[in-house]
């Protein structure tokens, strides 16, 4: 047996520490705030057109996920040399700075806060996976990535709710666009010292440090360790298979299927679309513990990904009437917990001494997958056709169907990496 394996055998006995415990829950608040944070340009894009004379999301989102993506890969290397303690709170002041940029109310100066808020937003899902693994129980390590992808997308959710009715002029509050942005970095200052005080400082990591010498060897080592594992690359692409369908399908094109392929109204249209947020916030801790208790990933994975097959397939061809129409979107974000199996599986096919790097590369196969299949969706759908119907649809959404089999099939050849296996 490995050392590798043995270190997660030993892992997985290891009991909970509540200073760790904080320590990722503070991670998993900062993913709740970013998230939160991502959505509120969207929420203000009428006033900031209004102000600025055209709408800049056309130029924000994009530098955002750009900066995101690459941001993915440095992040993980950095937590992996420098620890928690000296990236994380760095990240959030990132975010902080990044707000106060926006509160100025100057476009440049706006847009350049977003793109600072996406370097400095990686660090929050990246952190919490790497806490997690690194110093709370290996047998725990599904469940606590679970919630912590379930609090992120309640801030999606409830954050820019909160955001709308701060804003609304017909409200109670109607406060002023740039005070929410100040309210932001006000949070954010206050977990940036939060964090610094209570993230774990590694010791040990930092007397290695001292002995490694920083050249171009030791920089691209972990990115060949972890690209040179194929469980890294399937890990990566079925990950990336089973998110395209929710983010591409229907947080993306949901709304339009909804209204113009099934015919009914925006808002209930929007209603809908939001099931799937809702289900994720419900599957993804659910499905983390289910594995975690049996101690296996690859059943849970596989049964995760075959109900998220069967939820689209039926949303996408049974008459409207035959289920209510909350369900199988609902079942669809559900389902789509079994994504979030993948990142576990990464962490745990690779050394210890790699998992924020490993974690980094992750989010960067599935962000790369989702890219690349986007333009296909788009181009597929028809984009500038204004008379779309439910065929268009159906040819549409058909590659990610495809890409959810495959994610099954891919699945059998993942090794297992559930506790019980590492104690055999």
């Amino acid at each position: 047996m490995s050392s590798h394996t043995d270190l997660n055998a030993q892992k997985s006995e290891q009991a909970l520490n509540p200073v760790y415990v904080l320590a990722w829950l503070l991670c998993a608040v900062f993913y709740f705030y970013q998230y939160a944070i991502r959505a509120t340009p969207g929420i203000m894009q009428g006033i900031l057109t209004e102000n600025w004379g055209h709408n800049p999301l056309g130029i924000m989102v994009p530098l955002y996920y750009v900066a995101y993506a690459g941001m993915a890969l440095i992040a993980g290397f950095l937590l992996d040399r420098y620890g928690a303690h000296k990236t994380i709170p760095a990240g959030i002041a990132l975010v902080t700075i990044g707000s106060l940029f926006f509160a100025r109310g100057y476009e440049w100066l706006a847009i350049t806060g977003f793109t600072l808020q996406a370097v400095g937003s990686i660090f929050a899902f990246l952190g919490a996976s790497y806490i997690a693994a690194r110093y709370l129980p290996q047998r725990m390590l599904a469940i606590f990535v679970g919630f912590t992808e379930c609090l992120g997308m309640a801030g999606a959710a409830f954050g820019s709710k909160l955001v709308s009715i701060f804003l609304d002029p017909a409200g109670a509050f109607h406060v002023q666009w740039q005070k929410i942005w100040i309210a932001f970095a006000i949070i954010g200052a206050i977990l940036t010292v939060s964090t610094f005080i209570v993230m774990p400082h590694g010791k040990k990591d930092e007397e290695e440090e001292q002995r490694q010498k920083l050249d171009f060897s030791s920089l691209i080592q972990p990115f060949r360790l972890i690209f040179s594992n194929p469980q890294s690359w399937l890990a990566g692409v079925i990950g990336g298979l089973l998110f395209a369908p929710t983010t591409i399908g229907i947080l993306a094109w949901g709304a339009s299927f909804f209204s113009k392929g099934e015919h009914i109204s925006i808002a209930e249209a929007a209603t809908l679309v939001s099931m799937v947020p809702l289900g994720w916030v419900i599957g993804c801790p659910l499905i983390g513990y289910i594995s975690d208790k049996i101690g296996h990933r690859r059943p849970v994975l596989i049964g995760g990904s075959s109900l998220l097959l069967l939820s689209y397939i039926s949303l996408l061809y049974l008459p409207t009437a035959t289920l209510p129409a909350y369900m199988p979107p609902l079942l669809m974000g559900i389902a789509s917990g079994a994504a979030m199996l993948p990142f576990s599986v990464m962490k745990e096919v690779n050394p210890p001494e790699v998992k924020g790097t490993a974690a980094g590369i992750m989010n960067f196969l599935v962000f790369l997958t989702s890219s690349l299949m986007s333009p296909v969706i788009t181009g597929l759908i028809g984009s500038h056709n204004q008379n779309l119907t439910l065929a268009d649809f159906h040819r549409g959404f058909m590659p990610l169907i495809v890409g959810i089999a495959l994610a099954i099939f891919l699945s059998f050849f993942l090794r297992e990496t559930g506790w019980k296996h590492s104690q055999k």
